[in-house]
């Protein structure tokens, strides 16, 4: 995003989220269902998983170390069955899938750096100096004033109406969804506010023989307008249903599906930068996934406290050191105070290291599987410890900023 987006009469900013039921988010919700079931275990373990999915087989692979067992095609197969993938017509079935597992342990090498930091190698000032980042690596932290949970408008419109179409199939609203899908969101603003929605595209697996004029009477009454602020939506908004007319092969026999390949999905729409890493089948000492809570629970603070009302926080990682090596803020002209003073709050009030984010979140359970869906950041569905504002009072006290009770 650049400065001409608050200069701009009419800007035009998209974002896309998918259902569960999506090749890709599968494998996401494969992923982290295995770390789940292995922290419920293992606390400490160290979980690196992969998944792939095509038709008519599962592929789990990765690095793992730990001391417990368990049953991961049971996982997977449970994953499947709970995704919606039951019959074999859907052409994809939990019972009768097959399932390859291709596991190691952690590589030596990472581990030594992860177990002792470079700073507890030389001085260890405290112990949360002593685990040291599981990789390399930028993470990217944004929050802005355009929704009460301070995610970007686009985004958060995109999962809303994948949560509702994933809802009228489940619910048997509308009979002949399958679990495939997805939703896109334009969004027109206006020298940086969101005036009017320009256009929503939205993919839905169907059962054979579905019109399409029934298809598209059934989500824009029944999915896209009970979500949707009617204010939004005006006589130029544009909706495009199953733009092709038809949807009926979908899922893994339609397309290969891999672990982390909806970065944007799971962040911020591509309205705000992404560091690379994605989240899904990672422990909390790989600072691609902790990192990244940690920055957006910085900048939901600062955007809360009224410091800015658009922050994006840029984290940068070595592996084997504890420390972040550079810590930076782009607030995009929204900013009531210097962005050097907004760094020092930020060194000030919150701390970065693996250890203490993973202590200030209590990471090390398993939370991680209704992640792996509509988003890891905004989900006011989700207790999530990152999307708490529990600093933003400190903060506007040490800024000097008054703020409205709304945002706090």
């Amino acid at each position: 995003m650049n400065m001409s987006f608050f200069k701009s009469s009419s800007y035009l900013l998209t974002s896309e989220s998918v259902l569960e039921g999506h090749p890709d988010k599968l494998c996401d919700q494969i992923s982290d269902a295995i770390l789940d079931a292995i922290l419920a275990k293992d606390p400490f373990a160290r979980v690196a998983c992969e998944t792939m999915v095509t038709t008519g087989i599962v592929i789990v692979m990765g690095e793992i170390t730990t001391e417990c067992y368990v049953e991961i095609p049971d996982v997977v197969r449970k994953v499947v069955k709970n995704v919606g993938y039951t019959k074999a017509e859907y052409g994809f079935d939990y019972g009768t899938c097959g399932v390859i597992v291709s596991i190691k342990e952690q590589s030596r090498d990472i581990a030594i750096g992860v177990d002792k930091s470079i700073e507890a190698k030389a001085f260890a000032m405290d112990e949360k100096d002593t685990l040291g980042a599981g990789d390399q690596g930028i993470m990217i932290g944004f929050a802005c004033r355009e929704t009460p949970e301070l995610m970007p408008l686009p985004i958060s419109l995109a999962h809303k109406i994948c949560k509702r179409l994933a809802e009228v199939r489940k619910e048997n609203i509308i009979s002949y969804l399958r679990p495939d899908g997805k939703a896109q969101v334009s969004v027109e603003y206006s020298y940086g506010v969101p005036k009017r929605i320009d256009s929503i595209v939205v993919g839905a697996q169907h059962d054979n023989g579905i019109s399409t004029d029934v298809l598209k009477r059934d989500i824009i009454e029944l999915v896209i307008r009970p979500v949707v602020p009617k204010n939004l939506i005006d006589e130029r908004t544009k909706f495009y249903i199953n733009p092709t007319g038809r949807f009926v092969v979908g899922g893994p026999m339609a397309d290969t599906g891999l672990t982390g390949r909806k970065n944007e999905v799971d962040t911020y729409g591509g309205v705000a930068r992404h560091g690379g890493g994605c989240f899904s089948g990672k422990d909390p000492t790989k600072v691609d996934r902790s990192g990244a809570y940690m920055a957006r629970y910085v900048a939901k603070n600062l955007v809360a406290a009224g410091i800015a009302d658009r922050v994006e926080v840029q984290v940068a990682y070595s592996i084997g050191v504890a420390r972040p090596l550079a810590i930076s803020v782009e607030t995009f002209g929204t900013g009531k105070i210097d962005d050097e003073k907004i760094i020092k709050l930020i060194k000030e009030h919150f701390d970065f290291r693996p250890a203490a984010i993973i202590e200030k979140f209590d990471l090390r359970r398993p939370i991680y599987t209704p992640l792996a869906c509509y988003g890891h950041f905004g989900r006011d569905d989700l207790d999530l410890p990152w999307e708490r504002t529990d600093k933003a009072k400190e903060l506007m006290e040490d800024a000097g900023i008054k703020v409205e009770e709304e945002w706090r």
